[in-house]
C-alpha cells in the first residue's frame, strides 16, 4: 500500500495520529529507512511475528490514546525467545490497561532489535507563516534537554540539508567524538531531503517525529516514528 492510501485509510477511520506500524509503513514508501514493524493483536500473534522477524525484538503498546508508551511501562527492549516475547506482551497489555483503563488497545508492535548508535531526531512541524518546517538535532531525551537543534523551511535544498547537520553545537557527537562510531552524515541527509519531498507531497500531515533514528558510520535508520494528521 503506497503512503497516501495509508493516510486516506487512517483519515476515513476519523483518526489523525497514526500508529507506529502506520507511521512506518508510510515513511517507508516514502524511502525512509525504518525497523521491520508489525501489529501483532494477540500474545500467539507476537510470539509469531518474533519468530518470523528472528531475535531480539522489541515490543511496543500499540495504541492511539497513548503517546508516550515508555512512560507507562509500555515498551519492552531485547527479548530474545519466545518465553520471553509472551510474558513481555502480557506485562506491557497489564501496564497499559491500568495506566489507561479507556484507552484503545490494538495489540503491541513488533519490531527488530536495532543495534545501538548514535541516536538523533528529525521532525516537522507547521509554522503558521511559512508552513511545513524540518527540525534535526541529537535525539533520545537529550533534544528535550538540551534543545540543541536545526530548522529549515520546506522544501529543503541539499545545502539546507548539509547545514542542519553541521550546525547543531554537537556535531562533533556525530563526527566521531571519543570512542563513538562517526554517523554516516550522507545518509543523514538523505533521510531529510525525502522527509522533506515527503511533507511537500502531503500537506494534510500536522506533524511529524522520527525519534530516535540511530546514525550509523554506514547508514541511518528510525527506529520510533509518529505522524498526526491536520484536523
Amino acid at each position: 500500500m503506497d503512503a497516501q492510501a495509508i493516510l486516506n485509510q487512517v483519515r476515513s477511520a476519523g483518526r489523525t495520529l497514526l500508529t507506529e506500524v502506520e507511521s512506518k509503513e508510510v515513511l517507508a514508501a516514502a524511502g525512509v529507512s525504518t525497523t521491520t514493524t508489525r501489529l501483532a493483536r494477540n500474545r500467539d500473534e507476537a510470539v509469531t511475528v518474533a519468530d518470523q522477524l528472528g531475535y531480539p525484538v522489541v515490543l511496543k503498546i500499540a495504541s492511539t490514546d497513548i503517546t508516550h508508551k515508555s512512560d507507562i511501562g509500555g515498551v519492552k527492549l531485547n527479548l530474545r525467545s519466545a518465553d520471553e516475547v509472551g510474558a513481555a506482551y502480557d506485562a506491557i497489555i497489564s501496564a497499559a490497561r491500568a495506566s489507561d483503563p479507556k484507552a484503545n488497545i490494538e495489540g503491541v508492535s513488533v519490531q527488530n532489535q536495532a543495534r545501538p548508535g548514535t541516536e538523533v531526531i528529525l521532525g516537522m512541524t507547521k509554522d503558521p507563516q511559512f508552513g511545513p518546517v524540518l527540525m534535526f538535532g541529537l535525539g533520545g531525551v537529550l533534544v528535550e534537554v538540551l534543545k540543541d537543534v536545526a530548522f529549515r523551511v520546506v522544501p529543503l535544498t541539499r545545502r539546507d540539508a548539509s547545514q542542519m547537520v553541521r550546525e547543531i553545537k554537537a556535531f562533533p557527537v556525530l563526527q566521531g567524538y571519543r570512542n563513538m562510531e562517526a554517523a554516516d552524515l550522507t545518509a543523514l541527509e538523505e533521510m531529510l531531503l525525502k522527509l522533506s519531498d515527503f511533507a511537500d507531497a502531503h500537506p494534510e500531515i500536522k506533524e511529524l517525529d522520527l525519534n530516535p533514528v540511530f546514525a550509523y558510520k554506514d547508514g541511518a535508520v528510525a527506529v520510533d516514528a509518529r505522524i498526526i494528521l491536520e484536523g
